[in-house]
């Protein structure tokens, strides 16, 4: 728990020049063999989709529908990719933080117009649950007719995480998980604990 006005790591790292080490990022992130997409001068830029493990990609969707919340999921730009990073390493983070920033950005970056219809925005409206839960919580009634986004389940892992490989399609199988996450006294489960036992 961050005291009040206390930096995360994350902060403390994305703010140094070497705050992170792109290449530990990339064997934590990728399957084996696989790295960043990069550009022609080599700077790494993005883990593509295809070459993320599972455990990247059950927590990039969970980042990408709750916290920075992005219509576009094929790929992880760099500083998305440390944010994962930090999850897995288990660093502090303040994610209360994250979203305000990410709605400040939002609310502060004008639109793009939809090319066929100019009085529409390309943009996707985030934070759907947020949004949701506020207007519960100030008796505005909510009868969505369409769930939101589906739970992170085993099925759904299985379906939209598991990478195949490029080579006989078969599913990922990673040689060494990481080793469990301690389970609470009380015997509930946090997230990070019940994403590994539903991937591994």
């Amino acid at each position: 728990m961050l005291e009040e006005g206390q930096e995360c790591e994350y902060c403390q790292r994305r703010n140094r020049a070497d705050g992170f080490d792109e290449e530990a990022i990339a064997q934590l992130l990728c399957i084996l063999g696989q790295d960043f997409a990069r550009t022609a001068a080599e700077r790494q830029v993005r883990i593509m989709h295809t070459n993320m493990a599972t455990l990247t990609q059950t927590w990039m969707t969970l980042l990408l529908s709750n916290i920075l919340p992005s219509d576009h999921n094929s790929d992880l730009p760099l500083p998305k990719c440390q944010l994962v990073y930090v999850i897995l390493t288990r660093m502090s983070i303040h994610v209360a933080q994250l979203i305000a920033d990410a709605i400040y950005l939002f609310v502060g970056t004008p639109p793009t117009r939809h090319s066929v219809d100019p009085d529409k925005s390309n943009r996707a409206l985030g934070f759907l649950a947020l949004i949701t839960g506020l207007c519960q919580s100030f008796g505005v009634p909510v009868a969505p007719s369409k769930v939101i986004r589906s739970p992170i389940t085993r099925a759904f892992i299985e379906k939209y995480c598991t990478t195949r490989q490029a080579q006989g399609g078969d599913p990922q199988a990673p040689d060494a998980p990481p080793p469990p996450p301690h389970a609470d006294p009380t015997g509930s489960f946090d997230t990070e604990q019940y994403l590994w036992h539903l991937v591994f």
